[in-house]
Formats: C-alpha cells, structure tokens, sequence
C-alpha cells in the first residue's frame, strides 16, 4: 500500500488525529519531574538531581545501539515504583499523558514482579496500577487497557499469566513476556503460554528485537504468539533484488499471510540498534510488503518519543499523510485485544470520524 497523502503536517494536526498504541511500558514512561519526586519520597539516589539533566541521562542512557544497555535504564524507573501510592500515580499519570497525546486506545504492559521490593504482593501491584489507569483516564477520550508481564530471565512466569488471567475482567486483556532476547527463548516460558491458550486468553511476545528470526519462530511455531513485540528482525528473513524485487523466506511468509501483527516501535528500534536511522527502518519496506503494521512508542521517557513524535517522524522520512496515519491506527485497532464489537465501535465511531474532521 502506498502512501496516499503526503501534504505536509503540523504536529499539532498530528496530536489531534485518533491514534491507537499496543506496545508501551508503564516503567518506560515516566515524567523526569515524577521519578524526582518519587525518589525524594523514598531515597533512591538518582543520577542526576534536576528535570533537564535527569531526562538527558535517560535519553543517553537509552541511545547506545544495545537492547542490554537499553534496559540497565529500568534500575531508576523501577525503583522508584515500589509503593501502591507510586503505581498508581505513574499509571494516572500514564494515562493522562497518552489522552493529552490523542491516544484513543491503548495498551499498557508492566511486570508486577518488579514493584515487590518493598512488600507489596503482586495483586496489590496489579491493583493500583489498574486504579491509576481508571483515575487518569476518567473524562478522556481514552480507552486504556493493561498487559501483564513477565520477565524471560525469571521463572515465574506460570504464576504472572495465572494473574493475568484473574483479573481479565477488571482491566487486563492480555499477557506478555519481556527482558532480554539473547540466551533466554520463548520456549523458556512454554508452560505459561500453553496455560494462556488453555484459558481462551490474548498474549504477544517481545521477539525479532535483539535476536533474529529464530526468536520469532519459536514465540510463533512453539508458543502461539497473536502479535509479536517489535518483530522488525522478519526483515532478516527477506531478501530484495537489486531492482527492488523482494523474496520473502517461510517465516516471513507465513508471519504476513497470517496477519500477525508486528509492535514496530520505530524510534526505539533505532536506539537499541535494530535499524541505523528513522529513514532506513524497515517499517517502510514491512508495510509495502503487506504485513499488518502497527507504530508504538515503547518506552517514552527512555526514547523521548510520543505517538505524535513517531508519527511525525514517519511522515518525515516516509512522507505518510493523515491517509496513512489512518490506516495505521486502524491497524492497531485490528490487532488490539479488546473485544471485537469494542474495536468496531472505536474505529467506525472514534476513528474514521476524527480523521474526517481532520481532514476537513
């Protein structure tokens, strides 16, 4: 599908436009003057003391070309997130944020096990989260839901996704798994997943991030993955001629012919160096291909980046208009696991209207 409207844009027409976000971390979004003052309240010693240099060391920290370096940045997020007070004012503000940013959908994923530090349980972890998320987004024209995460270097993950399933009904459509790719494969996790289908219930899977198709394959073939958490690595799996002609291998294939979503969080891509700029991402490729594309933020205090930002960066370096940023949301939509009558509702009656308004 080639881009159909490639007059220029403004970011506050961008901000406006109904956009809808699938991959975005809780810990990976915090306001620098938020992770300061909670810091205070608990003595967590930060790296820098003062919005503008906080918010600089994180963005540094994040741009080292390294998934693993990438996420050492979690260490300050985190630990200041380790009371039901902190949860639930992240995920307020969280969803404020996403509201305020033009999100009319969005999920959220966090790991509880993660914010144990200090005694909470995870169900209390989950709650306040759950109860941030509701507050924030009371008034807005947001629609935010909650992915439950476990760590792929941890082995609770049985126990995480029995959470998730508990709560299906209170605000969490879904499981996942995140942390590093490298050495610790999907498979590690198979009985979570294989108690996830049992139970009639959604999950995605970060893959194709740090490691290559072989990680992808498995989160696909062995554990049954919906979406994929990034997956920009299929590209591993495609070949293109010199004149431009390109050749799919069978996993590519079959990631595409199925509709398997892909999370493509450009921008943060970029940073932990699975494309060298904005303007070679494959997302271009991915989406002239046909592949089910969607455009997320990841982390958005480590990258820097809103939907608003990627979508403007897509409209510099692809030239996708209003048209494409549609479809793209509408993507999202498609791919969300919201249930299918709440996905129709949003597209036909939040969607396709707002960007006719736009467009007007």
């Amino acid at each position: 599908m080639a881009p159909t409207d490639a007059a220029p844009l403004d970011r506050e027409t961008i901000r406006r436009a109904p956009k809808a976000l699938l991959h975005d971390h809780l810990d990976g979004g915090l306001r620098p003057t938020t992770v300061l003052e909670l810091a205070d309240e608990v003595g967590h010693r930060l790296p820098a003391d003062d919005e503008a240099a906080l918010a600089t060391w994180f963005h540094r920290g994040a741009d080292r070309l390294d998934l693993g370096l990438y996420l050492e940045t979690f260490e300050h997020t985190v630990g200041v997130m380790q009371t039901p007070e902190a949860c639930h004012r992240v995920a307020a503000e969280c969803a404020a944020d996403l509201a305020d940013d033009g999100c009319v959908y969005a999920e959220v994923r966090f790991a509880p096990a993660l914010h144990t530090e200090r005694g909470m349980a995870l169900p209390e972890v989950l709650e306040a989260v759950l109860a941030g998320f509701a507050d924030g987004s009371a008034g807005t024209g947001l629609t935010i839901r909650t992915l439950v995460t476990a760590m792929r270097t941890s082995t609770d993950s049985r126990e995480v996704a029995a959470l998730a399933v508990r709560y299906r009904d209170r605000g969490v459509v879904g499981f996942d798994i995140a942390g590093r790719e490298a050495g610790y494969p999907p498979t590690l996790h198979l009985d979570a997943f294989q108690y996830l289908q049992r139970e009639n219930f959604h999950f995605t899977i970060h893959a194709g991030e740090a490691f290559g198709p072989a990680s992808i394959w498995e989160a696909v073939q062995f554990c049954g993955a919906e979406r994929l958490g990034h997956g920009v690595r299929i590209v591993d799996d495609i070949t293109v001629d010199a004149d431009g002609t390109a050749h799919l291998g069978r996993l590519a294939a079959y990631v595409r012919d199925r509709r398997i979503p892909l999370e493509l969080c450009p921008t943060s891509n970029v940073h932990t160096g699975a494309a060298a700029d904005l303007a070679s991402h494959p997302i271009g490729l991915l989406r002239s291909l046909g592949f089910r594309v969607t455009v997320n933020t990841d982390n958005r205090l480590m990258s820097d980046v809103s939907m608003t930002s990627e979508m403007a960066g897509l409209h510099e370096a692809f030239g996708w208009g209003l048209d494409d940023m549609r479809w793209l949301t509408i993507n999202g939509l498609k791919s969300a696991f919201l249930p299918f009558d709440e996905r129709l509702a949003l597209i036909e009656d939040v969607v396709k209207p707002g960007y006719v308004a736009l467009a007007g």
